[in-house]
């Protein structure tokens, strides 16, 4: 298992110390942009971690949050790119359609980049419909690391948020972890 954090603009600094990847919130809904991706991405690149950008995701407008998301996000090629799929500050959500969309969407933009589906337990097995992940799930479920209560295949598993978001990746090593990020 390999061990990451997920960051946004409230990390101002973290610590890449036995951290193999980092996955960084670009941007939400139509309007915002994290000021700090650039300087956050760097950090991780220079440690030789893998770098993810997600986008958190509201209802409605999906084609055009997804082209926001693609050309604000500081991705290069064999960054892994996510929609974050759960409830929004005013209590709603994208539907499992919606996200769906988004994701295609997402990898139509991006061809060459991995896009995964983050969400937590409950909304996996609550309110997804298809069980499409894009290439990958990245479930929150805060028990053991690497043991989320699904019986779906998952990539990365965050498991707390205490002091911040940890993850697990269900590869090998970093090498293998990049590879499978690479562009197909």
């Amino acid at each position: 298992m390999l061990h990451g954090v997920d960051i946004s603009s409230h990390q101002r600094s973290y610590s890449t110390d036995g951290v193999d990847f980092v996955i960084i919130k670009a941007t939400e809904g139509r309007s915002y942009t994290n000021p700090l991706q650039v300087e956050q991405a760097k950090k991780a690149r220079k440690a030789g971690c893998v770098v993810g950008f997600y986008h958190f995701l509201w209802p409605g407008n999906i084609a055009a949050q997804a082209k926001y998301f693609v050309d604000k996000c500081g991705s290069e090629e064999g960054d892994l790119l996510a929609a974050d799929w759960e409830r929004t500050s005013s209590g709603t959500y994208a539907s499992s359609a919606q996200k769906d969309e988004f994701l295609h969407e997402v990898k139509k933009l991006r061809p060459s980049h991995r896009v995964l589906l983050y969400c937590n337990r409950d909304f996996w097995i609550n309110h997804d419909t298809s069980s499409y992940a894009g290439d990958g799930l990245w479930v929150a479920d805060y028990v053991k690391a690497g043991h989320p209560r699904i019986k779906a295949k998952w990539v990365i598993h965050q498991y707390t948020d205490h002091p911040l978001d940890k993850n697990v990746a269900d590869f090998e090593d970093r090498a293998a972890m990049k590879e499978w990020a690479k562009p197909s």
